[in-house]
Order: structure tokens, then sequence, then C-alpha cells
């Protein structure tokens, strides 16, 4: 701590040069370690007993919000999410530009195309399984690999490719032509050749490794090209291979064209709608896959289970598109939907309907146009509640019956009264009125409502609060902790109005070695109020700070003055870290002294919750800190002055300021050095008349202020500074008086 002292009186030197301004850089205010309590929530400190929040009541939210604005506000420029890293810069199409831009209300929503998921997720092969059984149907080709095994009167087995011209050749069988031929053809094709050398024999065809194709992908695809794939891909295939659809390709009409005919239209919906593949065809070398432009479109949002953009095929109703999006959610409400659509391709409006509607002009049966736009909403929140908060099991809000549900109802559902709650509760009830909300109480009494009196066990209504009360004064304990130099320290519980002279005659008295002058009393009440005004001190020196800043910046005229300023500058923003890093003791100044000299006096206060008293052993040195050549800790001598003490620190030092020199009492106090100072602290004179008395005593501090001079950009921090230069000579006494 002495080190911390010398740190801080260094950096004061540097900082204000010829000025020698006392900082503290780094000192914290010294904490006094004292034992914890039990049972507190951080080491070292009580806390009093948690009060409910009584904010706003938040009824619990068990349906999706519904905000008051039908969509989303638009974001800033340079936040929009990027979905994937595919097709246009921003990775939206033109519709989904126009969903997520600047709508009516600054309304906006997130959606994607139905179906772009499917390929965004890009498997870890395209390629299909080549360890699937081969379909009957499956057209041999050049490259295809074919195993053949014959057993019987004729024993044999060949693997053979099936080359350029589509032809096989097996010895003394000769060349037979297998291209075009389906799997199933092609056994009987073998046959028949065998059978014309052997007889008497049994055949099996399998296929080994089999040729690749290549097709075309064209039109709107991502990755538009030519694809080599195997011989069993089917449409699917080709289609995750090339990437899908772009933004401006149609998922429900992809064509497969084999020799200049369409042979088949794949709806894209079916696969992940319905799981149907019937039209994912397995395709045939130079066959074209063509993506035609999408369709008309029509968006839908909120409580439907797949909000996306959808293409629509033929003409769909709003009832077709809720169906398309996988209908209504649990929440979905009923009684409303909201329509968006562009008019003429001039402006747009917004239609409102319900679902409930079923005339051949409803919304709900109104036939959508490319680029609606139409969003469902929740279920309207209807809920009566009530609140319980008190002494009781289990408090929190209840659902009740209007005027059905009595005080007894939800006492029990509370789970009942606690021990310690009082029989009359109060019900605070809000009426509206024309004139507005009126506010009315109601006492009652819960034992009468627990029994049945129906002038207490009133009906209930909405929002109504029941206050529980507590018996007068209850706290389960408060608890008070004595350390040190007692006979029996530890922690202490206490009664209502019970003082200081109580806790320590039940702690057994001072021991021998107690020096009840250093003793330290603190509470922590006293300690938030401190930190609170050191709080509002740091935030009033930093607007000071920032004000004088930028006149004297604004006011420079050369380099060289602009730079020291700003080196000024710097060295404030480090005093205003060293304030913010000071915390505040809870020390209260007192008398400490036996139970008998305290007993009736001022002195003897009444205990709060988490008080401690710390009593030290008797230090026996004198500190001399400050504007001193050698700041040091001395044994102490009654015979010595203040005077000899500096003396045996070496004298004053040139920054000294003699004529401000006090005395920081171990006992908390201040004062001058003078022969009237006996005078000055109360229960000196008061209670130790008989005494003799030194103004230097065991545990005291000699401070040796500097001289502090109002240099330009000083002048607003003198009184800071010297405040914290205070703080830290506190702790640092106390900390001498503690070890």
């Amino acid at each position: 701590m002495k080190r911390v002292l010398f740190f801080f009186v260094c950096v004061s030197i540097f900082w204000c040069g010829p000025a020698f301004a006392q900082i503290a850089e780094g000192g914290s205010g010294g904490e006094i370690a004292i034992p914890d309590i039990p049972g507190t929530s951080e080491a070292g400190s009580i806390h009093a007993p948690v009060i409910p929040d009584l904010g706003e009541s938040d009824i619990p939210d068990i349906f999706p919000s519904q905000p008051e604005a039908p969509f989303l506000p638009t974001p800033a420029p340079g936040q929009a999410e990027t979905p994937a890293d595919w097709g246009t810069p921003d990775g939206m199409a033109e519709f989904e530009r126009f969903l997520t831009g600047s709508l009516p209300e600054e309304q906006l929503t997130r959606i994607h195309r139905y179906g772009s998921e499917f390929f965004r997720t890009a498997p870890s092969t395209f390629a299909p399984d080549e360890a699937a059984p081969v379909r009957p149907d499956y057209v041999i080709g050049p490259g295809d690999q074919i195993r053949i095994d014959v057993w019987g009167m004729v024993e044999g087995s060949w693997t053979v490719t099936v080359s350029r011209d589509g032809t096989i050749t097996i010895p003394r069988v000769g060349v037979i032509g297998v291209a075009g031929l389906d799997f199933e053809q092609l056994q009987d094709v073998l046959d028949e050749q065998f059978s014309r050398f052997y007889s008497n024999y049994e055949m099996s065809v399998t296929l080994g490794a089999l040729k690749n194709i290549k097709v075309y992908v064209v039109g709107n695809a991502r990755k538009p090209g030519g694809y080599t794939i195997s011989s069993l891909s089917t449409l699917v295939n080709a289609l995750l291979v090339s990437g899908g659809p772009n933004d401006s390709g149609s998922m429900r009409n992809i064509q497969v064209k084999r020799g200049g005919k369409v042979i088949t239209n794949f709806d894209l919906y079916d696969l992940l709608m319905k799981g149907d593949k019937t039209k994912d065809i397995r395709l045939m070398p130079e066959d074209v896959i063509f993506i035609p432009t999408v369709g008309p479109q029509a968006a839908i949002t909120g409580n439907v289970r797949r909000p996306a953009i959808y293409e629509m095929k033929k003409p769909v109703s709003v009832n077709d598109l809720i169906e398309m999006a996988g209908g209504m959610t649990s929440t979905g409400f009923r009684g409303r939907i909201q329509l968006m659509r562009v008019i003429d391709r001039q402006y747009r409006t917004m239609l409102e309907g319900n679902l409930e509607a079923i005339s051949r002009d409803s919304l709900k049966g109104m036939t959508l146009q490319d680029g609606d736009y139409l969003r469902l909403f929740s279920v309207v929140e209807r809920q009566c509640i009530v609140h319980v908060s008190g002494p009781v099991a289990k408090p929190g809000k209840f659902t009740v019956a209007q005027g059905v549900t009595r005080v007894s109802d939800v006492i029990h559902w509370a789970g009942g009264l606690l021990y310690y709650a009082a029989d009359e509760a109060e019900i605070t009830r809000v009426d509206v009125t024309e004139r507005g909300p009126q506010t009315t109480r109601i006492k009652v009494s819960l034992g009468a409502a627990l029994e049945g009196n129906p002038v207490h066990n009133i009906a209930l209504q909405m929002n109504d609060y029941i206050f529980v009360r507590a018996v007068p004064d209850w706290q389960l304990y408060k608890q008070v902790a004595v350390y040190g130099e007692v006979t029996y320290p530890g922690v202490y519980t206490i009664g209502p109005g019970e003082r200081l002279s109580s806790l320590i005659e039940r702690a057994g008295g001072f021991s021998v070695n107690a020096y009840t002058r250093g003793a330290i009393f603190t509470r922590e009440s006293v300690k938030k109020a401190q930190q609170q005004q050191i709080d509002e001190m740091v935030q009033r020196f930093e607007k000071d700070l920032l004000a004088v800043g930028l006149n004297e910046l604004s006011s420079a005229l050369t380099a060289d003055e602009t730079r020291m300023l700003q080196m000024e500058a710097q060295q404030k923003s480090r005093l205003l870290d060293a304030l913010r890093n000071t915390r505040a003791t809870g020390r209260i100044t007192t008398m400490i002294a036996a139970p008998r000299v305290l007993r009736g006096s001022a002195y003897d206060i009444e205990l709060e919750h988490g008080d401690k008293l710390y009593v030290p052993r008797n230090p026996s040195t004198v500190q001399v800190i400050g504007a001193v050549l050698n700041p040091s800790s001395f044994v102490f001598d009654k015979n010595l002055s203040y005077k000899q003490y500096i003396l045996m620190a070496g004298g004053y030092s040139r920054e000294a300021s003699p004529e401000r020199i006090y005395v920081l009492k171990a006992d908390g106090t201040a004062m001058r050095t003078k022969e009237s100072a006996r005078g000055t602290t109360p229960w000196v004179k008061e209670f130790n008349q008989d005494i003799e008395w030194n103004l230097i005593e065991p545990g005291d501090a000699i401070v040796v202020p500097q001289k502090i001079e109002s240099y330009r950009g000083l002048r607003q921090t003198r009184d800071y500074i010297d405040i914290i230069y205070k703080v830290a000579v506190t702790a640092l006494s106390i900390h001498n008086i503690t070890n």
C-alpha cells in the first residue's frame, strides 16, 4: 500500500509539472477488508432483502407476437441479410428485393422462393448410388461393363465392356450388338446367341461399372452448361449438380428434351409438397434440360406453416395459396387477412378481408395476380388475469373468470398464506370510465375470505391486484458483524432497535489488545450514498473537461500549443479514469468505547442489517505521508510532536505546503495541528477529560499536502485532484490500522 501511495505522488508530480498537482493514479479508495457475513451475495458485503419489481405488468406471451405495423421496419443501409452468394449480387430475386424494400408504413418482411432451400444446401455428391440395383428398363450403351457367368455343361465367366459401336465380343460366340437394348432384353439376346453353340447351361448377366452420359442444362439455371453424369442419373440429379433454377427460372415447368421433342414437364412442387417422383425420369445421352422463365408469383407470410414466395402454375385463389403454404398455424387468426397488390404496374394498394366470409366477392375467393403479397396474423390475445403478491407460497399472475372467481380461490391457487402473513389484504382495482381510469382500493380479511364470508370473499375482476401484507416490520433475521479484538467475534442477529453498545456487550467486550480509537464501523446504506456522490462528481468533472477542452483547442494559435493542449487532455482523461475507480468505504466516523460509556450517548447508534464493526490491535506506529523526502511509518512515541515526526521523514520537500498540514486520526477524523485541536473532536472532549491527550496518537497519519498552482488547463481539476489524494491517504491509513 505504501508503494501505491508513492506511485500516486510520483504520477501527481509528472502530470502537473511545475504545479505538482496531486493525483492518485490507479487508487481505489481503499476497501476495508472485514470478514464476510454468511448468506450474503457478494464477498464482504451485505445486501438488504430484495424488493419485488413493481414495474409494468406483463402478461405471459403464449402466442406469437403481433406487431402494431403489419410488417417489420426497413433495415439500415448495409445491414440487410445475404441469404446466399448465388445469382444476383445481393443474393435476392427482384420479387424478394421488392418485398424487403420500402413498403407502406415502413413495412418489411424477409422470405425466399419456395424450393430454393432444396438447392442451397448442396449434398456431398450429386451422383446417384452406383451400388443400387439396375432397373430392368436401363438402356445399355457404349461404356457399360457387362459380366456374364455360365455354368452347367459349359462353364465360363466373361467381363466385357460395350464398345463405341455398341457391341461386345465373346470368345467362340463372336460379336454381339447390345447398344439400345434395355437390361431385361440383354439377357434374352445373350442367351439366344449362346444357345447357338452350347446347350444344357444356366446363365447370369449383371452390370459392373456403368457408362457416363453427357446432358445439357440450359435456360434459367444457376450454372447452365454441359454435364457428364452417371447413366443412372435422373432429372433431379442433374438439377442438383447445376444448382437448380436461378431467380428467374421456373420450378414448375422444367422440360426434358430428347431428339427435339419434349419428353416430360417436371413440376418440382410435386416432389417437394407430395414426394411424387413419377416424372423424375432417367436421363439419356444428349438430353437437354430446359428451365423456362418463372411464371406468376405470389408471396405469403405470417401465421402459415411455410411462408414463402410461390409460383402459380394455374389461377390460384387466396384460400389455395394458404393451402400451398401448409395451411394456417394453430395460432392463426381467421378474422383478418391483408393483401398488397400492384395495380397496372403503377402503384401499390392494400386490401383487407377475413377468412370467414364466403361470398363470391370476398377476399378469400379472390384470384391472385403476379406480385400479390398476402399476410396472415395471429389470434387476438384475451386473458383475464389478477396479480397476487406478498407472503403467499407462489405469488404471480392467475387467470380468473371475471365476476365468478373469488379471493379464496386465488389464495388457494397461490399455495396458501405463509406463516408471517397478516390477516388484512388490499385489493387494487382499476375501472374504466368515460373520464379515464378510476382506481379503488378494497381491504379484506383473508381469514374471513377463506372461511367463505361473502363480505370479504368478493368476486374478482380483470387486472385486480391483491397485496397480501406481512406482519409489521417483518424480517426473519437482521445480521451484523463484529470482528477483530473482541472476546467473541462473529455474525450476530439483532432485534428491532438494538444499539451498538448492546452488540459490543454481546461480543464480550474488547480484548486487552483492542485499540478502540482506530475501530472501523461501516454501513451499507452509507456506502451506497457515498458512492452515488462520487459517481455524480465524476459526471460533473467529465462534463467540465469536455467543455474546457473544446474551448482551449479551438483557441490554440500554433501547432505546439495544440500539441500541449492535447497532452493535457490525455492527462485529464487519466485523472478521470482514476476518479471512476474510486470506491466508497461506507465508514461512519463515530466513537467506539466500552458499553457503559456508549450507553445513553449520541454515539450509541441504532444498528442496521449489514453493519460491520472491526476493532484492530494497537498499531504502535505513526505515518508521515505527502510532501516529505521519505514518506514512511515510525514507532509511536508520545513525547514526540508532529514536527519531530516530519523531521524523521527527512523534512519538507520543495513542493510542501506547511501551512496546510493536518493529522488524519485513526478514528477517521482529521484536525489541524493547532493547540485547540483537542476541542474539535466531541467524544475526546466529552469522554476523555481525565486522560492525557496528545495530538499524535497510534495509528494516526501526518499529512503534508503539496502546493497546487492554477495553471491554464488545471484550474478546473484542482479540487478533483485534492479529493483523490485525500481518498488515497484515507485508504492508506485504514490499511495501516487493519494490518
